[in-house]
């Protein structure tokens, strides 16, 4: 098997005993963004058809809500449902704490919403995001959503914490990539990060930051898929 398709399989496996081993009748469900979520979602719909679980799900982005769709599944609102029972996401790298870095995507502040709200985030990777320290794996900075009008003054101080700043550009248009809510992000390397929670607050006090892509002391649960197919589970100290 190639290094890509171990990938592949590894996520594959860590969503679906993810699903398994937490899915439950008549629950409200987040559903995440990325390329791990897809087949999680796929297993959540397998299950729903065969047994009726009597599931709604709330998506996150544009991709969770289509993935909803595809999948036959009952599509609703934080807005009808602000309790959430389990929400099911990835991350883009995933410390010894179970702390994250989310937002590669540039989906974070809607994701951090709707976990914010659920009694149970549980999040499915493969092997590449598993790191002692966040930074040692994920070397695409820490997304910060901001508000446009700001974007300048923000890196001058984002970069004054020791961060080295990249305005993050659209890929098949021409200028900065705008998120749901409207909004510019700023990736920020800040290379290996000892004290991810203390930052976070830094950065949230910094006027026009939105959010950041950091998830501390968020997740109750990883489910990491290995290079030989077997499934890693971390737990909240």
């Amino acid at each position: 098997m190639s290094e890509k398709e171990l990938i592949e399989l590894g996520k594959k496996n860590a969503a679906i005993k993810a699903i398994e081993e937490n899915l439950k009748k008549n629950m409200i469900l987040g559903i995440g963004s990325g390329s791990t979520v897809v087949y999680a979602v796929e297993k959540i719909g397998e299950m729903n058809k065969s047994e009726d679980l009597n599931l709604k799900c709330i998506p996150t982005s544009f991709q969770s809500y289509q993935l909803i769709i595809e999948n036959g599944l009952a599509l609703v609102s934080l807005d009808q449902y602000p309790e959430v029972d389990l929400d099911i996401d990835g991350a883009d790298e995933i410390d010894k704490d179970l702390n994250l870095i989310k937002g590669g995507g540039g989906c974070l502040v809607q994701e951090k919403i709707v976990a914010s709200n659920s009694k149970k985030l549980i999040i499915i990777a493969d092997f590449r995001k598993d790191s002692n320290h966040l930074g040692e794996q994920w070397k695409k900075g820490v997304p910060i959503e901001v508000i446009p009008i700001a974007y300048v003054p923000i890196i001058k101080r984002l970069n004054s914490l020791g961060g080295n700043s990249v305005l993050r550009m659209a890929k098949m248009k021409a200028g900065p990539l705008v998120t749901d809510n409207s909004n510019f992000i700023i990736d920020v390397d800040f290379g290996i990060i000892k004290n991810p929670s203390e930052l976070n607050q830094k950065i949230l006090q910094i006027p026009g930051v939105v959010d950041t892509g950091f998830f501390i002391n968020m997740a109750s649960n990883a489910y990491i898929g290995q290079k030989n197919g077997t499934i890693l589970k971390k737990k909240k100290n």
